[in-house]
């Protein structure tokens, strides 16, 4: 029998963990979190099977890691482009764009996540695992949301519709891209059609927030 976590001598930790998140994030996505082992995301990270639980503990924490880290860091990515707009003084609509864009960013460099979301979506995983990071993620936007209102002027919105709307602007046609997207005669691939569609969104959502 393998030693837990034998593979990883000589390794770096940190490393070794973000490769069993990404190998679980890809195997959630694709077979969904009751027929995905701990074993199996081993294999796929190229470790021996006990590192996995060796690292996590279980494969429902492991499970509550990979949504951890990806709302971790489409927060940082939103939050990254969002400083950058405040501190150029562009104002309140610049603000907005950039993070609306940086949302954007973060939607096409994620698809496995949004694959993993989906399922989550047409059945929560045993026990709820999961629901509270969703509930977290959605009031850090929301505040990030309201926040920006605020900044104004805006005319009067409700931050919680206005981060649905955005959402759905985004994830859409990323999750969709195979089955709307390419139905319309569009190349969900084209850097031309995500240039367009990011542009489509934020001046919509500038329309609808304008005074």
């Amino acid at each position: 029998m393998d030693e837990p976590g034998s593979a990883t001598r000589g390794r770096d930790p940190e490393r070794t963990r973000q490769e069993i998140l990404d190998a679980a994030e890809m195997l959630f996505a694709d077979k969904g979190y009751e027929s995905t082992s701990l074993q199996e995301i081993g294999g796929v990270a190229g470790f021996s099977r006990g590192t996995p639980g060796y690292f996590f503990g279980s494969k429902a924490l492991l499970y509550e890691a990979v949504l951890e880290r990806a709302f971790d860091e489409e927060l940082a990515v939103v939050g990254r482009r969002l400083a950058e707009a405040v501190a150029s003084g562009a104002g309140p609509e610049a603000e907005l764009t950039a993070a609306i864009e940086g949302l954007f960013d973060f939607v096409d460099a994620r698809p496995n996540f949004l694959r993993l979301v989906e399922r989550e979506a047409l059945g929560p995983v045993p026990d709820g695992r999961g629901g509270s990071r969703f509930t977290r993620a959605m009031q850090d936007g929301l505040a990030v949301t309201a926040d920006l209102l605020a900044r104004g002027p805006f005319r009067p919105v409700d931050p919680a519709h206005l981060l649905l709307d955005v959402l759905a602007l985004c994830w859409f046609p990323a999750v969709h891209a195979e089955t709307f997207v390419r139905a319309l005669g569009l190349d969900p691939d084209a850097p031309s059609f995500k240039a367009a569609r990011k542009r489509h969104v934020v001046e919509m959502m500038l329309r609808s927030t304008r005074v």
